[in-house]
C-alpha cells in the first residue's frame, strides 16, 4: 500500500514483461498515453516497446501504403516514436518469414512483401494483422521509474483485444478484467473537478 494516505490505487503486483499489458492509470497526464492500452512486445535491461492498441487512425493501410490491396485494414497509432514508420501484429505465425512471436499465438513483424502478397492473395486474412504507425518507447530505467511512480498498471493480456481494432473502450474493459479493487478506476470521470 501506498504511504500517501490520498492515494486510492491498489497495488499492482504483476511485473512488465513481453506480452503483458501496460494500462495507464486514469488520470495519467501525458495527453498521449492517456487512458491508454499498451501491448509490450519487449521489456529487457536495456529498455522496453510496446504498441497502443486503443488509437485508432481514420486511415486504411491500402491509403498508406503503396501496392496494399484493399483489404479494410485500419491503421493504429501506436506510439510516439518513429511514427513515419509500419508496424504489424499478426497471427499468421509460421506463414510470415522472419516474424517474432510475441505472445502464444500472435507475432510482430515478419517479411512484409510476403504479408502483401499473402493479402492479396487472400484478403480475408486481413483479420489476422493490426498495423501500426510508430510506437510507445522507454529507455533504460524509464518505464521502471513510471511504474513506481504508478503511472502504469500492469496486466495480463487477454489475446482477443490484441487484434480487434473495433473495441471501443479496452481501457476500462482491461481494468475490469484485472479484478474488483481495479474495476473502479474504470469509472473515474475524465476530469473529476468536472463531477
Amino acid at each position: 500500500m501506498s504511504n500517501n494516505f490520498l492515494d486510492l490505487r491498489p497495488e499492482n503486483k504483476l511485473e512488465p514483461a513481453r506480452g503483458r499489458l501496460l494500462v495507464s492509470e486514469p488520470f495519467l497526464p501525458d495527453p498521449y498515453f492517456r487512458r491508454t492500452v499498451v501491448l509490450l512486445c519487449e521489456h529487457n535491461d536495456e529498455g522496453s516497446f510496446g504498441f497502443v492498441l486503443n488509437r485508432h487512425m481514420d486511415m486504411d493501410i491500402d491509403q498508406l501504403m503503396d501496392r496494399m490491396p484493399p483489404i479494410g485494414s485500419k491503421v493504429s497509432i501506436g506510439g510516439p516514436v518513429q511514427s513515419s514508420n509500419l508496424y504489424y501484429l499478426h497471427t499468421l505465425g509460421p506463414h510470415l518469414d522472419g516474424s517474432t512471436e510475441v505472445v502464444d499465438g500472435v507475432h510482430m513483424g515478419g517479411d512484409f512483401d510476403q504479408l502483401r502478397s499473402i493479402l492479396s492473395t487472400d484478403p480475408k486474412l486481413a483479420r489476422h494483422v493490426r498495423f501500426f504507425v510508430g510506437y510507445s518507447g522507454w529507455t533504460e530505467g524509464q518505464l521502471d521509474k513510471e511504474l513506481a511512480e504508478r503511472a502504469w498498471l500492469v496486466a495480463n493480456v487477454d489475446k482477443k483485444r490484441i487484434m480487434h481494432t473495433g473495441k471501443k473502450n479496452i481501457w476500462a474493459e482491461t481494468l475490469r478484467d484485472m479484478g474488483p479493487e481495479f474495476a473502479p478506476l474504470a469509472n473515474f470521470p475524465d476530469d473529476p473537478a468536472l463531477n
